[in-house]
């Protein structure tokens, strides 16, 4: 398959000559005479790589490449930004933006073949080292309605991964408007999202990302929720992709606690993760709030072999029953959470998950077990060199299941 450029200029002269020199080296170029234009054919096509001219009407090329690089298929694609303001504040000013490349015009014709050559070869690279690096599991906890225990789970499901493995696992707190998965596991909010609201994207690194985690006795490395929820509305969606495919490079499994919304950014988080779970609870309200999400979600075609249900039996007495929900629902119920109302309000009050204070506990051993379940593949086929003390005591339990 040919590489695909997409070239935007409110100019048809320059258009026909970025188009021309390009043809000529074998590359297919797509033209647009303005942002409009090209923010419909990137959701159509696909393209390698995108030339943007900066002095265009309505939309210049700056606000273009911001959309561009807010927009999940294009924000890794590379941009190259032709202009006749050829000082060093607007060549800041575009790579601010996003730009990759910035080249004066009129440009020559061997120079602009050149830049976009070295553009193209590094994206190549990074193409080959994302297929060879093994990347981490991403879960997702989610629930339309609040107060089904989303945060509660997905702290216990972090923390029972890590112990399970004997290593670190990432939770990333989604919730930007007063999220408490620091806070569930008693950690202090010395940084969180809020330090890198102001970075730009492509400037967030690893190195970064590591100073704003808080580590847990148990293994689990949190990315707090900001302090303040304006800093929340700051984040857009290009930057929970970035950082998240940053952090599901370094490790092995990713847990995401998600809001009760389908914003932007909880769509990104949505896109990249390999499992989700929907979490609700046996009443009519909350049932109801997961077929709408389960709609959304064949909407967005995810692959519902990755979707499944998490019932939290809130309820100690009453409830609508589990056949009833789901012949409602017209999907089987994978996973249900036993009343433990008590357990749970003591573990939030001191900031220590079930899983990880009351190791012995009947609850602690669901979550050991769904953490099991959800493991890599590879993971789950062998015993550890060095099985950890969860690994033994749900492998006992397997053995007595057997018998």
């Amino acid at each position: 398959m040919s590489i695909q450029i997409l070239a935007v200029d409110d100019d048809p002269v320059n258009r026909k000559i970025v188009s021309k020199v390009l043809t000529s080296v074998g590359y297919t170029v797509i033209t647009a005479n303005d942002a409009k234009e090209a923010f419909n054919l990137v959701e159509e096509n696909h393209f390698d790589l995108i030339i943007l001219d900066v002095m265009m009407p309505e939309i210049n090329g700056y606000e273009a490449c911001r959309h561009l690089r807010e927009n999940p298929k294009t924000s890794h694609t590379p941009i190259i930004l032709l202009t006749a303001l050829d000082s060093l504040e607007n060549k800041i000013k575009g790579f601010d933006a996003g730009a990759d490349d910035y080249l004066p015009k009129p440009c020559e014709p061997e120079e602009l073949v050149a830049r976009v050559k070295v553009l193209l070869r590094r994206l190549e690279i990074v193409k080959k080292e994302r297929k060879t690096t093994q990347l981490g599991k991403v879960i997702a906890i989610f629930s339309l309605r609040g107060g089904v225990g989303v945060s509660t789970f997905a702290a216990n499901i972090s923390v029972g991964l890590s112990q399970l493995w004997g290593i670190q696992t990432a939770l990333v707190d989604l919730v930007f408007d007063a999220g408490n998965a620091a806070l569930l596991l008693n950690l202090p909010l010395r940084n969180t999202w809020s330090d890198i609201v102001n970075i730009p994207t492509q400037e967030i690194d690893l190195e970064m990302i590591n100073m704003l985690l808080r580590v847990h006795s148990s293994g689990t490395c949190v990315l707090p929720a900001p302090r303040k929820i304006q800093d929340g509305e700051l984040i857009d969606s290009s930057k929970v992709t970035h950082v998240l495919e940053i952090i599901r490079n370094e490790y092995e499994y990713v847990v995401l606690d998600l809001p009760h919304n389908f914003s932007e950014t909880t769509l990104a988080a949505l896109d990249i993760a390999d499992m989700i779970f929907v979490v609700f609870a046996p009443e009519l309200a909350s049932v109801r709030a997961t077929s709408l999400a389960m709609d959304i979600f064949k909407e967005l075609q995810y692959k519902q072999e990755n979707i499944h249900l998490m019932l939290n039996w809130t309820f100690s007495k009453f409830g609508l029953s589990k056949e009833d929900i789901q012949q409602s629902l017209n999907r089987e119920v994978n996973i249900v959470i036993p009343n433990a109302t008590e357990q749970f309000i003591k573990a939030i009050n001191f900031g220590t998950p079930p899983v990880y204070g009351e190791p012995n506990s009947s609850l602690a051993a669901l979550f050991e077990d769904l953490s099991f379940a959800i493991s890599k593949t590879e993971h789950r086929k062998k015993r550890p060199k060095e099985p950890t003390e969860t690994w033994l005591r749900l492998a006992k339990r397997m053995r007595q299941r057997r018998k």
